[in-house]
């Protein structure tokens, strides 16, 4: 059975909130066998974006970054450059190989569709302005 997750991002959610027009919205989709987790991003009214990630953590508590969805590695956050855009949309695939090393036990995706569906985990947005974060939401099964 396919499994389905969303999250809404805002300013308001992330730690501390941060006051910003931008939103955005992330859909998930598990295949059948838990091996592939098929995503969009979409993100809105959003200025100097570099980087957005699917983190571990509960509602109000920040966590380790745990897959990449849009930008390059964390080693160069503060040289990147980010882009503006009124509506933006990133789509992709997440496998067992796109997994970050951490130490919080999400090593494929299997785990991390298992930490989803506790709403332990989340998506943040981040820009140069607001590099730990500009929006955020928590993943939730639907």
């Amino acid at each position: 059975m396919l499994k389905f997750f969303s999250a809404r991002l805002k300013g308001n959610n992330e730690v501390p909130p941060v006051e910003t027009d931008a939103f955005g919205i992330a859909k998930f989709v598990a295949n059948k066998t838990r091996t592939k987790l098929k995503f969009s991003l979409e993100v809105r009214n959003i200025k100097n974006f570099i980087q957005a990630h699917i983190h571990f953590g509960k509602r109000g508590v920040n966590g380790p970054v745990i897959v990449f969805l849009f930008g390059a590695n964390l080693e160069t956050l503060e040289e990147q450059n980010g882009i503006t855009t009124q509506r933006g949309i990133v789509t992709g695939t997440i496998t067992d190989d796109d997994i970050v090393p951490n130490e919080v036990g999400i090593d494929s995706v299997e785990d991390l569709i298992n930490f989803m569906e506790q709403e332990l985990t989340y998506v943040n947005a981040h820009t140069e302005q607001n590099p730990a974060g500009e929006i955020r939401g928590q993943i939730v099964p639907l």
